[in-house]
């Protein structure tokens, strides 16, 4: 039976900018009660430990918003896009404000001062994670930046495994992809990483060990493409993700338990004592879930629903296009602020620390925007060397901003659009 394009699947997603926002926030909060010494509290410092969980969210919202285009090109019928200008995008988006927030680290924090030629290299190249094994004062969560660069190179040959014209079978091929990508990170957890770690790298941040989140951003992806068809069956999978999509409460009480599942030893201490490999496996597949239940109705919820009206005011919106600001610099202004306001660590005062580094971190995430990030945009459409022309831009496109890109269409100039990736 042919069923037809599904009229009610939004084009554009304004409420995945309101949710970058809690991410990033969730992400602050969760450094700032480990300095704090929160982390020991008997029931809140595992939930505050776990907020790490912003991450997952961040991934999440990446596999989405980067692989639409693809799944919506090749619905249409039109070449996949180009892969130059793709990762010209992604350069745009990601390093202007992440140079800035390097050098600020580098020069501002005491304990990076023995950082030589080497070591400024690497940083800026985001390469730490491959070359030695700890991060520099001030930038030890761009760890998920580096992987999130990783992704950003891979995905265009997922894509082609995916969708490729010359081999039959595509709904088969993303099933087959996508259990690949989770037993990829299975196996890489619980032995590869194991067996590979000889002290020297941060093995268990790269890529493979994080896939299962960026493949819940892929699923959500194809839902939407294949809910957007003219014609043609949908297959269950569709179907199921669709219609939970359309429950925000029974998808955000979900992950709330969930979240309550992962706050308990069974995904490992909430210090930063190694977990077992069988703790660990738990929390990245908790988080996954988590994460991808946070995620959907933001994509899919009825647009007139009270969840989607709340969470696309304007004013946290906003806060979602500094996201990415707040992310990058919010470690640096924290220990800024504990050696300004003698906060020892693990001293407590960790409502003090959120407060101010959240307000001082926006404010300078607000700056970078408005003088950095807007401006940089502007190049989006200039033609890097290596990036060969679009024939065809997908209509999808303008909804791809992530951690790239962003998931609102064409704004004014206060606000533009599409974000992760």
């Amino acid at each position: 039976m042919q069923r037809p394009a599904d009229s009610s699947v939004a084009t554009t997603f304004p409420v995945l900018d309101s949710l970058r926002a809690f991410a990033a926030i969730a992400v602050l909060a969760t450094h700032a009660a480990f300095w704090a010494g929160d982390y020991s509290e008997p029931v809140w410092g595992w939930a505050l430990a776990r907020l790490d969980v912003g991450v997952a969210i961040f991934f999440v919202l990446s596999g989405f918003l980067l692989s639409l285009p693809w799944f919506e090109r090749h619905r249409l019928g039109l070449p996949a896009p180009s892969t130059g200008r793709y990762l010209w995008k992604r350069l745009l988006r990601l390093a202007p404000v992440y140079v800035i927030t390097a050098v600020g680290a580098l020069v501002l924090l005491p304990g990076n001062d023995d950082a030589g030629p080497g070591d400024w290299v690497t940083t800026l190249l985001l390469a730490d994670i491959y070359v030695d094994d700890q991060l520099p004062d001030g930038l030890t969560q761009i760890w998920s930046l580096a992987t999130e660069v990783a992704f950003y190179l891979a995905l265009p040959v997922v894509m082609w495994l995916v969708l490729s014209r010359r081999s039959r079978g595509g709904a088969d091929r993303f099933v087959v992809v996508a259990l690949g990508m989770i037993i990829t990170t299975v196996v890489w957890l619980l032995d590869l990483s194991v067996r590979l770690d000889n002290g020297d790298t941060m093995i268990r941040l790269w890529l493979p060990s994080y896939l299962t989140w960026f493949t819940v951003g892929l699923v959500l992806a194809r839902t939407v493409s294949r809910m957007r068809r003219d014609s043609g069956p949908r297959d269950r999978l569709t179907d199921l993700v669709a219609e939970l999509g359309r429950s925000p409460g029974l998808c955000w009480i979900s992950a709330a338990a969930l979240f309550a599942v992962a706050a308990t030893p069974v995904a490992g201490p909430p210090d930063l004592t190694p977990p077992t490999l069988g703790a660990a496996l738990t929390k990245n597949l908790l988080y996954a879930a988590i994460a991808g239940l946070v995620v959907l109705p933001g994509v899919l919820a009825p647009a007139e629903g009270l969840f989607a009206r709340v969470l696309s005011r304007p004013a946290l919106r906003h806060l979602g296009y500094l996201s990415y600001g707040i992310f990058c610099v919010h470690l640096v202004l924290l220990e800024l602020i504990t050696d300004w306001r003698d906060m020892p660590l693990f001293a407590g005062r960790g409502v003090e620390l959120f407060g101010l580094t959240l307000l001082t971190s926006v404010l300078v995430a607000e700056i970078l925007y408005r003088a950095v990030e807007r401006p940089s945009r502007r190049w989006r459409n200039l033609r890097a060397p290596w990036c060969a022309p679009e024939t065809t831009q997908a209509p999808s496109d303008t909804a791809t901003r992530s951690w790239g890109a962003t998931s609102a269409p064409a704004q004014p100039s206060a606000a533009p659009s599409g974000r992760h990736q």
